[in-house]
């Protein structure tokens, strides 16, 4: 293909911003963008013709919003705002190539939000369809936060379209999106969707961008894209301005080019100066072709888990077989009890989590999809998808928010030719069991013979090495004594042979002999000695976790034994003891089980006020998880499930309030509302949930607010604190009006801003009295308000 021959020898230089020359051309605060395409299409023309003049080899339509969220209440269609975009932006490129912008929806994504996975797919589809019917010769998925996000455009673009895929995401300067993913995990799971190009655009200016850049470098194998903005923004004589001059611009992407990135172009505050600084400045250089690392990994949406570095624990509780408890919950579709293993799990130190739910007598289907997503919005760690039914590994494949493991597939014909295209397509690992039509080898080599079979067929999908696993597949020592060893002989075999990593369920061993614990351990330790890279087990047996804490020493995996000491030093004086004791209020609220919550709350007001709760179980808990969200140690996900998992609790207090002749709990009352032309509400949604889960009453305005409401409402209801949300730099304009509106009809009130293209400098400039950076800082900042 032409594009793809040109993206890997060449650098690609995009176009610059859209809106920033829209708004020197008249276009006002609260004005679609995207209208600019039907009623003056020569001023969208004219911009794109200045890119190309300045060296762009491919201009971008001006669809960034051209979904039917944003266009439901403008006289306009998604196909005909598309049409009319593609069809200018092709005149103006003569010749060169025409890429489809496809923004982000605006919206959260369930069970945080209302959007979900499957009706965003369906948003994203009918952009692609258009776009591709109008002509397009690329896709540019851009400016995405949340990597499901990302998910459901890819899908939507490679299910709907064979245009080349380019998928760029924003980062804020902690090096995460706002739903806490990491550079390596964007590469990691993009990659595995077959997008052709990927990046970084918007978030920050490039200078503050080159360390993700670096992250992004160290594992990406194909072409890197970077459309950074102009530098900081600030407020120059009521105007917003960014603080890179074009030649400041060009030298940092100079810097990006030397150490490998290949596509270029501009964001927020970028025009034709910019594009062509930069493509001056790249005229001498050559690009660099980027390896492949070829590691195996694991992905949640949130971590990365890297298989063959040290021994990696597959937790094997998620699994109804044996588990008479379990099997219940199923059958009672009861959620919070899988959270409940799967928080045990990863407390007793599972890397990643096997997820089984086959059950005769429920949809297995079904509970997977709901296991999935509920479970993917508390736990960080990478899922192991386990079923022997195709149609329900592939709908938990589709809805996972990561890079998961299939388990899995086997040495004959018929079981590769179903797992091995969804395999490839969603990007998954997959588990290969060294089993034929011949049924399970008694020797090391017929395993070998195997596991080559599997390998090798998988390559022919497109498959490498590197995310296979093989299972030797232990046989029982009671029934086949002389063939355990077998299995172990196996390993290093395979491992030599290719570069694959092995994991093996090793409780099997000890199947109907008495005293099960000391065969598992010994055998675990054996295993471990002849390559086992990663052991399906039970990761709250002390014993077997004993066993890979110490090997981790001796081998050297464990670095200055630092989990190892961490671990023993803390244990408690009656080691060996387990507690069946149940979590309290605080404890399920940080982990976020929310029926658990309603449960809990309600046997706590059989003694305790309702006000008692509040403050010295719920708050104290939201505190916590706040804190660790401050450290680093939890991300924005956790932190709105467990402000969620209050909300259940409150449900339950409020109740009891009605019935006592209370009606509500009120710290004090906010107005919330994203500013007029913004329909991104993500942000203001965020920290709505936090600030009622805090005890603050919030008057939603809503998105896209005008100003004369804002105003009127403050007045109405005596508002003393104002919070106002953008996401857009076209926007930030109607933000500073509503603020001097506020000030001008004399509301006494203080005002918060925040948003992406905000920062603290900015917040004062155009006079706001507080800013609030993320979620967290807001509720400090209405706190201390209120003095409470």
């Amino acid at each position: 293909m032409q594009i793809q021959n040109l993206i890997n020898n060449n650098f690609l230089l995009f176009d610059g911003a859209m809106g920033t020359m829209l708004q020197e051309k008249g276009l006002k605060g609260g004005e679609l963008p995207e209208g600019y395409n039907i009623h003056s299409p020569e001023i969208v023309y004219e911009i794109h013709k200045k890119y190309i003049e300045a060296g762009a080899d491919v201009v971008t339509t001006n669809t960034f919003g051209a979904n039917r969220l944003k266009l439901k209440d403008s006289p306009y269609s998604v196909e005909q705002v598309i049409k009319e975009a593609v069809k200018i932006a092709k005149k103006a490129a003569r010749g060169k190539l025409v890429a489809l912008d496809i923004g982000a929806t605006g919206q959260m994504f369930q069970p945080f939000g209302t959007l979900s996975f499957n009706d965003a797919y369906d948003i994203f589809k009918e952009q692609v369809i258009a776009g591709r019917e109008a002509g397009a010769d690329i896709i540019l998925i851009e400016t995405i936060s949340d990597l499901y996000e990302a998910r459901a455009a890819i899908l939507a673009a490679k299910e709907n379209s064979d245009l080349p895929v380019f998928c760029t995401m924003t980062f804020q300067e902690n090096m995460r999106t706002l739903m806490a993913t990491d550079p390596m995990t964007m590469v990691e799971v993009l990659e595995g969707l077959g997008v052709d190009v990927l990046g970084v655009n918007c978030s920050l200016g490039p200078k503050q961008l080159q360390p993700i850049i670096d992250k992004i470098l160290d594992r990406a194998t194909i072409p890197v894209m970077i459309q950074p903005n102009a530098g900081l923004p600030k407020l120059v004589d009521g105007e917003t301005v960014y603080d890179l001059t074009a030649p400041e611009f060009a030298e940092e992407i100079r810097y990006m080019a030397e150490k490998g990135v290949t596509v270029f172009g501009g964001c927020c505050g970028t025009d034709p100066e910019f594009i062509k600084a930069v493509k001056d400045n790249l005229r001498n250089l050559k690009p660099r072709r980027l390896q492949n690392k070829k590691l195996t990994t694991a992905c949640s949406s949130k971590k990365t888990v890297i298989l063959g570095e040290s021994v990696k624990v597959i937790g094997e509780r998620i699994n109804p077989t044996g588990k008479k408890k379990l099997k219940e919950a199923l059958v009672k579709n009861d959620i919070d009890y899988i959270i409940s293993e799967a928080i045990a799990q990863k407390e007793t130190g599972s890397d990643i989590l096997d997820i089984n739910l086959g059950l005769p007598e429920i949809d297995e289907k079904e509970m997977m999809r709901k296991a999935i997503i509920e479970l993917q919005s508390i736990i960080d760690l990478p899922f192991q998808i386990d079923s022997v039914k195709v149609d329900v590994i592939e709908e938990a494949l589709r809805i996972y928010n990561g890079k998961a493991i299939i388990n899995s597939v086997n040495g004959k014909a018929s079981s590769m030719e179903k797992i091995f295209p969804i395999a490839k397509k969603y990007g998954a690992c997959v588990i290969g069991l060294t089993l034929d039509e011949e049924g399970l080898p008694k020797t090391a080599e017929k395993r070998v013979e195997i596991a080559t079979k599997i390998i090798e067929t998988a390559k022919t999908y497109g498959i490498p090495e590197e995310n296979i696993l093989i299972d030797c597949l232990v046989l029982t020592a009671s029934a086949a004594q002389e063939a355990v060893m077998e299995t172990l002989r196996a390993i290093p075999m395979i491992k030599a042979k290719y570069n694959v990593k092995t994991v093996l369920g090793a409780s099997n061993v000890s199947f109907g002999l008495p005293n099960r614990k000391i065969i598992n351990s010994t055998y675990l330790t054996l295993a471990l000695g002849y390559g086992l890279d990663a052991p399906i087990t039970d990761s709250t047996s002390e014993s077997l976790m004993d066993v890979i804490r110490a090997f981790k020493v001796i081998v050297n995996q464990d670095k200055q034994c630092k989990e190892y000491i961490e671990f023993y030093s803390n244990l408690p004086k009656e080691e060996g003891k387990k507690k069946e004791i149940g979590r309290n209020l605080k404890e399920i609220v940080i982990a976020g089980m929310k029926d658990e919550a309603k449960i809990k709350t309600k046997e706590l007001l059989e003694t305790k006020v309702p006000m008692e709760i509040v403050d010295s179980h719920l708050i104290p808990a939201l505190d916590v998880v706040g804190e660790k969200y401050e450290r680093g140690e939890m991300f924005l996900p956790q932190l709105i499930r467990s402000a969620e998992t209050v909300k259940r609790a409150f449900e339950v207090i409020k109740e009891k309030l009605i019935v006592e002749g209370q009606n509500r709990i009120s710290k004090g009352r906010i107005i919330l509302a994203t500013v007029r032309g913004d329909i991104h509400d993500i942000g203001k949604n965020i920290v709505k949930i936090l600030l009622e889960n805090y005890g603050f009453e919030v008057i939603d305005l809503g998105k896209d607010v005008p100003i004369e409401e804002i105003v009127n409402t403050a007045r109405k209801e005596n508002i003393k604190l104002v919070g106002l949300s953008a996401l857009m730099t076209t926007t930030v304009q109607s933000m500073e009006e509503t603020i001097k509106e506020l000030r001008k009809n004399g509301i006494d009130c203080s005002i918060m801003v925040g948003g992406a293209v905000l920062n603290r400098e900015y917040a004062e400039m155009i006079g706001a009295n507080y800013y609030g950076k993320d979620a967290r800082e807001s509720i400090n900042i209405a706190k201390r308000f209120f003095n409470v």
